[in-house]
């Protein structure tokens, strides 16, 4: 189980919080303002957030963007990661980046059977890395994004998570692979 070392400082992240969909607004974006507020809550600064439609070019360009800024070290989507023909986040996602979390997803999908039972299989939830960017693609309910970032992103992006956490890993993520 993880603990936290209260004794060690908190490190603030950079974070962006992007919303897939194609039905709602701003306004109606209740999975995106419940990431924004874990954010926030956490301590960690909210560079910036979007809403797109279901359009792989627009998830791909803000991505990219993103990706980009130096500001960013962590994204997270809601939306777009089920079964349907317009739900194309996980395709984004995995054109930009360079490694795949493949136990966010698993943990992800664990967690939320937990909640849902056997419909959680039709969750294509995915967690990779570009250049020295996490990303995190989640459903576009807010249940999944609550469990998603208090039971998994919430703890790994807290560096007084122990046994280990990914922002004791960051400053290593730009190391030059030794095999090549």
């Amino acid at each position: 189980m993880t603990r936290r070392d209260d004794c060690r400082p908190f490190v603030p992240l950079g974070m962006a919080v992007l919303t897939v969909s194609d039905s709602r607004s701003q306004d109606e974006d209740r999975s995106g303002d419940l990431l924004c507020e874990r954010v926030a809550s956490a301590g960690h600064r909210l560079i910036e957030r979007a809403l797109v439609c279901d359009e792989r070019v627009e998830i791909v360009a803000v991505l990219h963007r993103w990706i980009a800024d130096p500001r960013v070290s962590v994204v997270v989507s809601t939306g777009g990661t089920g079964l349907t023909g317009r739900d194309v986040t996980p395709e984004a996602v995995e054109q930009v980046i360079d490694k795949t979390i493949p136990g966010f997803g698993e943990l992800f999908r664990q967690i939320s059977f937990e909640q849902i039972g056997p419909a959680t299989i039709q969750s294509r939830a995915l967690g990779g890395m570009a250049d020295t960017t996490l990303i995190f693609a989640l459903p576009g309910s807010t249940g999944a994004c609550r469990d998603a970032w208090d039971r998994i992103l919430g703890p790994q992006l807290d560096n007084r998570s122990q046994p280990c956490n990914f922002v004791e890993l960051m400053p290593r993520f730009g190391d030059d692979d030794p095999g090549a």
